[in-house]
């Protein structure tokens, strides 16, 4: 552990330098990453700095008494050491605490994907509306959500979109959100009151660095074609929309919400990035055989992990066992308490104090 706080520590004086440095601070979108970096280290850095004082403290005062020959003083001594070991132990608590709270992908902003699953316009409908709470949730974080590709369901809502979200701590507040949303409730041209169970897929990838993903540039095929759906004039106008292909993996990543060919370029090779970095973590967490005691469920789409019920204005998350009766309150976004609980389960089996999810 306390080989990781030191390089850590290095690695926050090493940013603190770069910072200072008149070539790094023209580089405006690196000093943005590396004051992002600095943010997220700094409570375990002062954590860290704080106990390394207390020890060094303790150590001068042991010596200390080892070379008074005052009674008194060197009893004063003692309990200054008593007092400082209790410090050392709880500052050491903390530390542990942190270490295993600790995401590299904590900080980073994230690509989500949203997807009409089963029940038919229901789920569109209902895709529509969970997209809605995330925006919601996120302006009230003060995060920017951009749009990057959508197809629009005819009855409403969305038959799949896909976003960026970006702001502080984005990936960490919502990387539980991925898995099968389920809805219950009775639909608008159900007359006999029936309820319809339907269900959306949600994927939250945090958003790829260039040094974690390279790409082959013959490794891709680029085909453009033009856009569908919504657009006025522009639509089969130009050929503006971008499908990219990875031909290793197989991925296949479209956008075609931007009307310059170019910015829908870059917009699904952050998408294609997203994806392959997600696809080579799961290679991964497959080689290790305790992964699933790592997470909240397994984020695997096909896995039922909420269901909001209308009729009962009940939201219920299946993976910890977590119920509110606040339907109409988290559709308006507020899911605070959703993800605190689910945070906290998180850290409980981390700490090996909770069941296994």
């Amino acid at each position: 552990m306390f080989n990781k706080l030191e390089n850590l520590l290095k690695r926050y004086e090493e940013i603190q330098h770069l910072l200072a440095d008149n070539d790094v601070a023209m580089d405006i979108d690196r000093c943005h990453k590396l004051a992002k970096e600095l943010s997220s280290m700094e409570g375990l850095v002062y954590a860290y700095k704080e106990y390394k004082k207390v020890v060094l403290e303790i150590d001068s005062t042991k010596t200390l008494i080892q070379k008074e020959t005052h009674e008194e003083l060197v009893e004063m001594a003692r309990k200054e050491i008593e007092e400082l070991e209790s410090k050392r132990i709880k500052l050491l608590s903390e530390l542990e605490e942190a270490i295993l709270e600790e995401d590299p992908d904590a900080g980073k902003d994230v690509i989500m994907e949203i997807r009409a699953g089963t029940g038919g316009r229901e789920a569109s409908i209902f895709a529509g509306v969970l997209f809605r709470m995330y925006s919601k949730y996120a302006a009230g974080q003060g995060w920017k959500i951009e749009i990057l590709d959508n197809h629009i369901a005819e009855a409403g809502g969305f038959k799949e979109i896909i976003f960026s979200v970006k702001g502080n701590n984005v990936y960490r507040m919502l990387k539980h959100e991925s898995g099968a949303h389920r809805v219950q409730r009775v639909p608008v041209t159900e007359s006999s009151g029936r309820i319809h169970t339907s269900a959306v897929t949600v994927a939250v990838l945090p958003e790829a660095e260039d040094v974690e993903v390279e790409i082959n540039p013959q490794d891709l095929r680029i085909d453009t074609y033009r856009s569908s759906g919504a657009g006025g004039q522009h639509v089969n106008v130009t050929d503006s929309a971008v499908r990219i292909t990875h031909e290793p993996t197989g991925i296949v990543v479209q956008c075609q919400n931007e009307r310059s060919q170019y910015k829908n370029k870059i917009a699904a090779m952050k998408v294609l990035k997203a994806r392959i970095l997600e696809s080579l973590r799961k290679e991964q967490q497959k080689k290790t055989a305790d992964n699933r005691k790592n997470q909240v469920g397994t984020g695997d789409r096909s896995e039922k992990i909420r269901t909001y019920n209308y009729p009962d204005r009940r939201v219920t998350d299946h993976r910890i066992g977590f119920t509110i009766h606040k339907l109409d309150r988290v559709m308006e976004g507020e899911i605070d308490e959703i993800i605190a609980a689910l945070l906290h389960a998180e850290k409980k089996l981390k700490l090996g104090h909770g069941a296994e999810l």
